[in-house]
């Protein structure tokens, strides 16, 4: 897999959002950004076709455009342009298999609905082969969020192996030199409840035993990135619950979603859907077993 961050383009404002960040991520990562640009109406072309009868025009205007802008923040940055001729969501796939990171921008609605996804971003957030990035134009806090704090969020089901996740997690917090914070949201179980409250002694059993379950899955990438500072929260509330006010404070948010689901289940699980919709900063959706 080539070292590459691929960024789709179609022309909008939360296109190119997508593609400062993307910029920013290949410096960090020292890769090369790859934007890309599908068009299935792409036509071939002879050399030296003037513009007023070039048909692939503003295909090629969008691309440029926003590599002339990103070059004046990012000069030493490796960039490369790519026109597809093919419909975005077969384009974008197809890169996902040979690149590290896919970068999609995102529109926002409203503060309560944080995320549009169209049927193209979310097929190919269910679908891609690498980790995929949501980026909305309007990515600062709303003005009565809470203030941002300098490190990225992991949201940890427990439930199974989440190894790539996880390196993508510590790698990124390293990348960035700020703390790693491992979030894990569990709900009670029916046991825990009495007719007025929850029982003490459950609560206390259920939070150590999550406790554990999280510091077991963490230990072994803590020593490999000892540099990296690990908070470790354990929340008794939903997960989905649990990842998005995580990520209200945060610069970043990371969730994973199975490779293999059901066929009759939905593309994305809950958390993952939640995330995407409704966390207030970028979020990057990790695939793993």
């Amino acid at each position: 897999m080539e070292h590459v961050v691929t960024v789709g383009l179609d022309g909008s404002d939360e296109s190119l959002a997508a593609a400062h960040w993307a910029a920013e991520e290949a410096d960090r990562r020292k890769a090369t950004l790859h934007l890309l640009h599908a068009w299935p109406m792409l036509a071939p072309e002879a050399v030296g076709t003037p513009p007023e009868t070039d048909q692939n025009y503003w295909a090629k205007l969008i691309v440029h455009n926003a590599h002339t802008e990103l070059r004046e923040h990012h000069p030493d940055l490796r960039i490369v342009e790519d026109l597809v001729a093919s419909d975005a969501t077969s384009a974008l796939l197809n890169a996902a298999q040979q690149v590290r990171l896919l970068v999609l921008g995102s529109r926002g609605l409203s503060h309560a609905a944080s995320f549009f996804l169209g049927d193209t971003s979310m097929d190919v957030v269910a679908q891609a082969a690498c980790p995929v990035a949501l980026v909305r134009a309007d990515t600062g806090p709303s003005p009565d969020a809470a203030p941002r704090t300098a490190e990225v969020v992991v949201g940890v089901s427990l439930h199974g192996p989440c190894e790539d996740l996880l390196e993508f997690a510590f790698t990124t917090a390293a990348s960035r030199e700020v703390p790693l914070r491992a979030v894990h949201g569990r709900s009670l179980p029916a046991a825990a409840y009495v007719p007025w409250a929850m029982a003490p002694q459950a609560l206390e059993k259920v939070t150590a035993d999550a406790q554990k379950e999280l510091g077991d899955a963490l230990r072994p990438w803590r020593k490999k990135f000892t540099g990296v500072r690990v908070v470790e929260d354990v929340q008794l509330e939903s997960p989905a619950r649990t990842v998005v006010d995580a990520a209200s404070a945060a610069d970043l948010l990371m969730i994973g979603r199975r490779r293999h689901r059901h066929a009759l289940a939905p593309r994305l699980g809950n958390v993952a859907y939640a995330a995407a919709h409704h966390a207030p900063c970028p979020v990057v959706v990790v695939p793993h077993d």
